[in-house]
């Protein structure tokens, strides 16, 4: 674990010693396969363990895999209201196909009234701030309120996805959510070997990805990506500066997303030092 250290702060420990058993277990599994680490997995936790799934394809594999070694697994979603239709008929097809009835997991009414009334149902595209916020209350909070039940969740998280993904491990130590059991069982997976799966083993998946869509999220939120692009282009692609993260698995503040207020004085700064820009982004910087 030393050589690969994840870089998104909730996967490392506030003791060494309070999470040394995660550590062991991520070295164990860091060279097992997707299915070892669900049959532990749900020895150890079942039942109160659960699977996210937003409609990605990766949340899809994981849920096949888990429900052939135990019809009873869980899975929860995060509905913020403003989901694509076609994600409500996946989740349709998951409780046909394998029986499961999806948890679905909603924002606090008032605080979405109250946002929306001030600042309008598109507010995502006035500021990073806004769209922060946004994600906040429809998606953050609502997670917060359904791991505070679990003692693991299991996520369709994939190190090529992106730049804030690069170092996660099997196994971690979700410190943003009271320090439960975080696993990705994908991490190590491509791109093509999920879709082989999914085709070799007739997956339901959501219709969008025949539409050029490579990640799924709000409708207001996600597009098709472009040819060349990376999987998660297609996710808040008007904010070029930002790690296209939500605040799910990991913390937007301890990331390199800009906030206005940071942008507005990076601008006064360059204003000040004589109108030299700097590079605007971790790709351009480097």
């Amino acid at each position: 674990m030393s050589e690969r250290e994840p870089i998104h702060e909730p996967t490392l420990p506030l003791f060494e010693d309070e999470a040394d058993w995660v550590h062991h277990a991520a070295e164990r599994f860091e060279g097992s396969n997707a299915e070892d680490i669900l049959i532990w997995a749900l020895e150890r936790f079942h039942p109160k363990m659960a699977i996210s799934a937003a409609g990605g394809v990766d949340g899809m594999a994981i849920i096949d895999m888990a429900w052939r070694i135990n019809p009873d697994v869980r899975v929860f979603t995060l509905d913020t209201g403003r989901l694509p239709p076609e994600t409500y008929e996946l989740f349709e097809k998951v409780r046909e196909r394998y029986g499961i009835a999806v948890e679905f997991e909603f924002p606090e009414r008032t605080a979405v009234e109250r946002l929306v009334n001030a600042e309008g149902p598109n507010l995502m595209y006035k500021s990073v701030d806004l769209r922060v916020a946004c994600c906040e209350i429809r998606k953050v909070v609502p997670l917060k309120r359904k791991l505070a039940t679990l003692d693991a969740w299991v996520a369709g998280l994939r190190r090529e996805q992106w730049r804030t993904r690069k170092n996660i491990a099997k196994v971690e130590l979700d410190r943003d959510h009271g320090g439960i059991v975080k696993l990705n069982p994908l991490a190590d997976w491509t791109s093509d070997e999920v879709w082989d799966y999914v085709r070799s083993n007739d997956v339901p998946y959501h219709e969008l990805f025949d539409h050029g869509y490579a990640s799924i999220g709000c409708a207001p939120c996600t597009r098709p990506v472009q040819p060349g692009e990376s999987e998660r282009a297609g996710r808040w692609w008007w904010e070029s500066e930002t790690d296209k993260e939500c605040g799910i698995h990991c913390s937007v503040g301890l990331l390199g997303s800009k906030s206005d207020a940071q942008r507005e004085a990076e601008a006064r700064d360059v204003s000040a030092a004589g109108g030299v820009d700097a590079p605007a982004t971790e790709e351009a910087a480097s």
